[in-house]
């Protein structure tokens, strides 16, 4: 599948679900979908992952376009072979687009991914997690398929 609409689908999917949460539920309230395991919970987080370095709103702008760049300018030269480090490179430049427009936007970014026992998180961070994962398994195993 072609990266741009890999991103592209995880920034509309993002920004939907993003826009239901905010328009359905009040701030802070908390919807048990599995009672005390899984729920889902709008919240407003004006930090990174863990809600660490808040109120960094340009740092955040500024990393988020970093990785935009970076991914426009190694996507050319990357294998055409490698199908799952591409697909991962659409994942994580969907999220951070999805995660930058709320930045731009707003400040901050709303989550609602709530499993009690991790930070609460939102489609794009689902997608950014993804995506660095599929571009490390690829590169993990990138020299052996290389060598066969």
């Amino acid at each position: 599948m072609n990266p741009l609409l890999v991103a592209l689908l995880i920034v509309i999917f993002d920004q939907l679900s993003k826009y239901y949460i905010s328009h359905s539920l009040g701030l802070g309230m908390s919807i048990p979908v599995v009672p005390n395991i899984f729920h889902i919970t709008y919240i407003l987080n004006a930090g990174a992952a863990f809600g660490i370095f808040a109120n960094q709103r340009l740092l955040f702008i500024v990393i988020a376009l970093l990785i935009l760049g970076g991914v426009g300018y190694f996507y050319r030269k990357i294998p055409s072979t490698y199908n799952l480090f591409r697909f991962g490179l659409g994942l994580m430049a969907g999220g951070a687009v999805g995660n930058l427009i709320d930045r731009i936007a707003t400040g901050y970014v709303i989550d609602f991914f709530d499993f009690r026992i991790w930070p609460i998180f939102n489609i794009a961070d689902i997608a950014i997690v993804c995506g660095v994962t599929m571009m490390i398994v690829t590169i993990l195993f990138m020299k052996k398929k290389d060598e066969a």
